[in-house]
């Protein structure tokens, strides 16, 4: 239960005393970017929805229908507690009594309840609270993300033929989904997905055949050493890895291409920085 007085009807306000207890110091690194999630999806609703969350600010929250938001204004709640808690412990009287020692350090120790959803995924969105450098000054360049991975798509004449291939040459692990509404074969390694879907007609004509030279493009941190494991495994090399030494010459990445059982050119270029 929140203690503090708030305003009734003005959502701004209400982040604006967040930022002040965020701004006075003495909360969890992730408490800014916690603030900046919430703001960022409370500026994105209509204004029923926002005075929905002014609702639970002052305890009739069981008077909000649940809805798609419900956890949005919970993790409101959550975090305007927490701004609370830490404000309080601010003021440390000059003598305690056992019984006010007792109840200082369970308050202390109730804030990483709070914390540990700071950061956390809310309704699919998360805050990139990073910072970017612009003419010597740096500024804020945090945003949410929503979209979170995703996955080539191969068809293929036989799906588990292909998936046997990248199992057991390529080091994927495969995923059979026959109970989706369109089969498919999920191969996941580190942080690549590939879907592989049964396809019809001329479903075998590469990229390459249209002028494209690659049909997927890998970015790896090493190169080298996939380079080998993936020769190792007997996987045919299609373009091979360039010396490090010749590779700085060259107008593109150090890369090297490998062709899959259904003759796809794969490129494996070296990971420079933000793709």
């Amino acid at each position: 239960m929140l203690s503090k007085e708030y305003p009734q009807h003005d959502m701004n306000r209400v982040f604006e005393m967040i930022e002040e207890t965020i701004a006075r110091g003495g909360v969890d690194d992730k408490c800014a970017n916690e603030m900046n999630l919430l703001m960022h999806l409370y500026a994105g609703l209509p204004a029923e929805a926002v005075e929905c969350g002014m609702m639970y600010i002052h305890g009739k929250g069981n008077l909000v229908p649940e809805s798609d938001i419900t956890a949005l204004h919970i993790r409101l709640l959550n975090l305007l507690e927490y701004c609370e808690k830490v404000d309080s412990l601010r003021h440390v009287p000059s003598n305690l009594t056992n019984e006010e020692i007792t109840k200082r350090s369970d308050l202390l120790n109730s804030l990483s309840e709070h914390e540990k959803y700071f950061g956390s995924t809310l309704l699919g969105y998360q805050y990139n609270g990073k910072v970017s450098e612009s003419k010597g000054e740096e500024e804020p360049s945090g945003r949410l993300l929503l979209m979170n991975s995703q996955a080539a798509v191969f068809a293929c004449e036989d799906i588990y033929k292909t998936a046997l291939f990248y199992e057991d040459k390529m080091g994927f692990k495969a995923i059979h989904l026959d109970d989706e509404a369109m089969p498919h074969i999920k191969l996941t390694r580190d942080n690549i997905a590939i879907v592989l879907v049964k396809g019809e007609g001329a479903i075998l004509k590469c990229s390459r055949e249209f002028g494209i030279k690659y049909d997927m493009y890998i970015y790896c941190g090493e190169p080298f050493l996939l380079y080998n494991e993936l020769k190792g495994q007997g996987v045919r090399i299609a373009e091979d890895l360039p010396e490090a030494n010749m590779a700085q010459g060259q107008s593109t990445n150090r890369q090297f291409v490998i062709e899959d059982i259904d003759g796809r050119h794969i490129c494996i270029s070296q990971y420079m920085g933000e793709v």
